[in-house]
């Protein structure tokens, strides 16, 4: 076994702002990529649902938001040179079933998944934006709009009868807590 005292720590100084920084970008990609595809995947129940043109339209507006904003990320880590998340293969196929999942539950229980993922992603915005505000004030400025969108989605869902979903509390929790694993994990893979 190595000596413990052998192992560099991290520490700060030069380079731990740009390690922090791709964590940032990256974990942001990363949910950025599967909000794409929860709403895809509601879009898939929906669009061939009987009755469900309006809320179909509605998730094509949302999932064009998301898209706008995985595209800014998209250039954002080309033009840092970071690498996106190596669980973007899963957070598509995981979006897709969260998205189709809840679908298939009803548009309350589909509504309930859109408040859970932008509340949780409200709040890392959030954290971001004051993180960066001195260091990167114009990406703190992007966050903030993109904050902006989430939030409206978060309250388009509650308006459309989230709250009212069969087993709310559970589907809130279990999304939120599902949700808060996959940015830790995104950060740093």
């Amino acid at each position: 076994m190595p000596d413990p005292r052998a192992i560099p720590l991290p520490r700060p100084g030069q380079g731990s702002g740009r390690a922090r920084l791709a964590e940032i970008l990256r974990v942001d990609h990363a949910g950025e990529l599967a909000a794409v595809h929860i709403y895809r995947g509601q879009r898939a129940v929906f669009d061939t649902a009987k009755g469900g043109e309006t809320i179909a339209g509605q998730l094509a507006e949302m999932e064009g938001h998301e898209a706008a904003h995985l595209e800014a990320f998209d250039a954002l880590l080309n033009s840092r040179q970071v690498r996106p998340t190596l669980l973007a293969p899963v957070w598509r196929v995981a979006g897709f079933a969260l998205g189709a999942g809840t679908a298939l539950m009803g548009e309350k229980a589909a509504h309930a998944c859109t408040e859970a993922v932008e509340s949780v992603i409200e709040a890392h915005y959030a954290g971001q934006i004051a993180e960066l505000g001195q260091r990167e004030p114009d990406l703190a400025a992007e966050l903030s709009q993109f904050r902006d969108d989430e939030l409206s989605h978060r309250d388009q869902a509650v308006a459309r009868g989230a709250r009212d979903a069969p087993g709310y509390g559970a589907l809130f929790a279990v999304i939120g807590a599902g949700c808060r694993v996959a940015i830790r994990l995104s950060e740093k893979l």
